[in-house]
């Protein structure tokens, strides 16, 4: 018998599928979407925090809790804590998926320029408008 999947939002390196297949990750059945009311932020990591005039991008995938600890429980990501978002699909409807984020938001004058540059062309190739790129701040 199979683990149950998971739907996940991602928001942002792991929307990359061929990242996730590299960790030994088999996300399934990826949708794009958007969280109203949440904001990415960029500093020695990404996460969202709340906005109500925003808007924040990402992939919705179906993964298993044990795929989900795998990546959560890598050197640097400990800190990430699992919340429920509605995601707004782009193909229409809306789903609740589990995002993770950091308990804080990144201080105004951290920077990840190379993180950013890096987001921006995950968002380029699934094809994201480009309200969606303007988002992406951190440099």
């Amino acid at each position: 018998m199979s683990e149950r999947q998971i739907d996940a939002f991602f928001y942002g390196l792991f929307m990359d599928q061929t990242l996730l297949k590299s960790l030994g990750i088999k996300p399934q059945h990826p949708r794009a979407g958007s969280v109203p009311g949440h904001a990415l932020r960029i500093g020695r990591r990404a996460t969202l925090v709340a906005d109500p005039q925003a808007r924040a991008y990402g992939m919705v995938m179906a993964l298993t809790q044990d795929e989900l600890r795998q990546l959560y429980g890598a050197p640097g990501l400990l800190d990430y804590q699992p919340e429920i978002v509605s995601v707004e699909l782009t193909d229409g409807g809306t789903v609740a998926a589990l995002c993770y984020t950091l308990p804080q938001a990144p201080a105004p004058e951290e920077a990840n320029p190379d993180y950013a540059r890096r987001l921006r062309e995950v968002f380029r190739q699934l094809g994201f408008p480009t309200e969606a790129l303007e988002t992406i701040c951190g440099d």
